[in-house]
């Protein structure tokens, strides 16, 4: 087979969807893997290190995806990309199907399209998680850029010249990003909290020394958060939820918000009255900004400071700015979810496997995402 890695062309993309590591791993399974000039680079790759580890650098992208059987990605693919496509060849990447305007040309050409975003959150696919392997990095750079824009110390210092408090620091959902900000932050000397509607986050948040805000639950709220994701809840449990998460942020120094629900708009957790009853020199760090943010205020892609003096960081890709160690990971994971299908003989698509049937949203032809929908 014949594997593509093309450059990423979405703004501010700096990840690539394969590393000199995965590259010997294609290339010993007796596959040939081409990777366009410079698609590497922004990831500290550099083509010589693709071509030392067995690949081809080609420098045109259309002649490129033309001779692909499997194509690579980190994002969707853009529009003009499509027709360049060999019919019947196999797309992965994260393809962001709620919002992929190119679906149904992607079936016109009898592409198969897996988006890893819809990969099970099961045990045997952790290795293949790749919300999992990014939002642990962007749960780690959220703390960092919030040190960026604190005016103060994280630790509590003892100085001679008087003493400096710890910074509190709290954060909105206890998913994998959200672990990994209160991780990160208790590790840089701060005070954290942490509220998920999830109440079995409790137990890992407390494991990694956060102290969990906890809304008081009906039963029947408890059985309906009990899963991976955190899902909708009802308007009573918001206003329960309102009150006390502003009781928090108005005493926190830094607020990192963390919640998204698959295929939705961020749910709203940190209103506008809230924002501005916080510290001069508060912080919050929105993860969610890229699926419109977990605080109205928020400008996608953008920082600013409210004239309450709150800074509000709403910048986007956050693992893009871990780069080479995101592409590392995020390559890992492709490989492992290639493995289900490459062999030494060749390319086998089960679709009695559960994950690759998750996955595939367009096939000989039909748009399966939309049907499942």
């Amino acid at each position: 087979m014949q594997i593509a890695i093309p450059a990423e062309l979405a703004a501010g993309e700096t990840r690539v969807a394969a590393t000199p590591d995965t590259v010997k791993k294609y290339v010993a399974l007796g596959h040939a893997v081409a990777v366009q000039s410079g698609a590497g680079r922004a990831s500290a790759v550099l083509d010589d290190a693709y071509i030392a580890a067995g690949a081809t650098v080609v420098g045109d992208r259309a002649a490129l995806l033309a001779a692909a059987d499997i194509v690579l990605t980190v994002r969707a693919l853009p529009a003009e990309d499509i027709p360049s496509l060999k019919a019947g060849a196999v797309l992965i990447g994260m393809l962001d199907p709620h919002r992929n305007n190119t679906l149904a040309e992607l079936a016109s050409r009898q592409i198969s399209a897996f988006t890893m975003e819809l990969l099970p959150r099961t045990t045997r696919a952790q290795s293949m998680d790749v919300l999992s392997s990014q939002n642990n990095i962007a749960g780690y750079r959220a703390v960092l850029l919030a040190t960026q824009f604190y005016p103060r110390f994280m630790p509590m210092l003892m100085t001679a010249a008087g003493t400096v408090k710890a910074a509190k620091v709290l954060v909105l959902g206890a998913g994998v990003a959200g672990l990994q900000a209160i991780a990160t932050a208790k590790r840089l000397g701060a005070v954290v909290e942490a509220f998920d509607v999830r109440p079995a986050t409790k137990e890992q948040v407390e494991s990694l020394g956060g102290k969990f805000v906890e809304v008081p639950m009906t039963d029947e709220e408890k059985k309906a958060n009990d899963g991976v994701y955190a899902k909708e809840m009802s308007d009573d449990y918001k206003r329960r939820q309102g009150e006390l998460v502003a009781k928090h942020a108005k005493a926190a120094d830094i607020v990192i918000t963390t919640a998204l629900i698959p295929g939705k708009q961020a749910p709203i957790l940190l209103e506008a009255d809230v924002v501005a009853g916080m510290k001069p020199g508060a912080v919050i760090v929105d993860i969610a900004a890229e699926s419109g943010g977990n605080c109205p205020l928020t400008r996608p892609g953008a920082a600013f400071t409210t004239d309450g003096g709150v800074t509000v960081v709403g910048f986007t890709n956050l693992p893009g700015m871990v780069a080479a160690d995101a592409s590392s990971l995020y390559a890992k994971n492709l490989l492992t979810f290639l493995s289900l299908m490459l062999t030494k003989e060749g390319f086998s698509l089960n679709l009695e496997d559960d994950l690759l049937a998750a996955t595939l949203i367009t096939h000989q032809g039909v748009l399966r995402f939309g049907q499942a929908a």
